[in-house]
């Protein structure tokens, strides 16, 4: 059974990060065309659940089919595109997860959106915090229930990711 545990910001997240993005370099090449560290753990000072989210972004989204062996030797899961079309998802560490990839084709709207949401947090402590008191809450209030932790912040959640796009596209 999973646990739903939100700790606080650890200083060795983008070391993690950064790890394993080296790995992912080798194994997308030239194909890569950027890796990003996104999620909760790439916000300086934000507590969350200790699973580092990785956005890679490769030149066609076909070729990630081609070294999903190479991935599962370096331990990760594929959940095919997971409930968002043109996403390829996979995780790392079973049911207690250390990564999660979350593969897109260059110019998928759906990077912005993951990188608006970073970087306002980031920029928005107020709305960071909101967003962490939130997390703890819930990850009290469903300790044992991933779907409920993740139901609760929903609402949230989009609304934030709606100012972080807007804000994202004015400083753009």
């Amino acid at each position: 059974m999973r646990v739903v545990e939100v700790v606080p910001y650890q200083t060795n997240w983008p070391n993690a990060f950064w790890r394993e993005a080296q790995a992912l370099r080798g194994i997308f090449n030239d194909h890569l065309v950027s890796v990003h560290h996104i999620g909760s753990t790439a916000v300086p000072g934000l507590s969350a659940k200790p699973v580092i989210d990785m956005m890679p972004v490769v030149d066609d989204i076909r070729l990630v089919a081609t070294v999903e062996p190479q991935l599962e030797a370096l331990g990760y899961a594929s959940l095919g595109e997971y409930g968002i079309s043109g996403r390829r998802f996979f995780r790392k560490g079973g049911d207690n997860p250390t990564h999660h990839l979350h593969c897109y084709q260059q110019a998928n709207p759906e990077i912005d959106r993951h990188l608006a949401f970073r970087d306002y947090l980031r920029t928005h402590p107020r709305d960071a915090h909101a967003y962490q008191e939130l997390k703890l809450h819930l990850a009290r209030q469903h300790r044992y229930d991933i779907d409920a932790y993740i139901e609760g912040k929903d609402d949230f959640v989009k609304s934030l990711e709606a100012r972080a796009l807007s804000w994202w596209r004015k400083c753009r």
